[in-house]
């Protein structure tokens, strides 16, 4: 991306000759577009946090303007080292690229960790805002979902 195109890429767009509702919508994407080139930050990090061999999380949240609660994006990541200094990064959260561009998803995807004890198998996951009830686990044979209903719904 050019200079020029970086200056032409701030602030709310406009569609040409079209309603409010298009325009709306355009506004919506640029804020979507900003929230991905703020994810270089992220990106960046990462390559920081490998050389180091350091543990980290972050996460973060924003709102779409012009969708109202309705487009909440949360997106995050965790870089762990393991064994032989071999990084693991997961990504979590409802944000992820489309065909046509970022997209929302309304069912996000906790953070999950498994540890695999010498009697049991041991799954935590970080579903913040749910409460038991909400939670239906399914097991598979080797495969356990987690689903949740309720304002916060997760999937895994």
């Amino acid at each position: 991306m050019t200079h020029k195109d970086k200056d032409q890429d701030k602030g709310p767009h406009k569609a040409e000759g079209a309603g409010p509702e298009a325009a709306r919508k355009a506004e919506a994407m640029a804020d979507l577009g900003a929230a991905f080139r703020g994810l270089g930050g992220f990106v960046e990090m990462l390559g920081t946090l490998v050389e180091k061999a350091e543990d980290i999380e972050r996460q973060g949240e924003f709102k779409v303007k012009g969708l109202g609660d309705q487009a909440r994006g949360v997106y995050g990541f965790s870089v762990r080292t393991g064994i032989g200094g071999v990084p693991q990064v997961r990504r979590f959260g409802n944000l992820n690229t489309g065909p046509k561009g970022p997209v929302v998803e309304d069912v996000r995807e906790p953070l999950v960790d498994v540890f695999d004890e010498a009697d049991e198998v041991i799954v935590t996951a970080e579903i913040p805002g749910v409460a038991e009830n909400e939670i239906s686990l399914a097991l598979d044979g080797n495969h356990l979902a987690l689903a949740t209903t309720g304002r916060h719904r997760y999937a895994k």
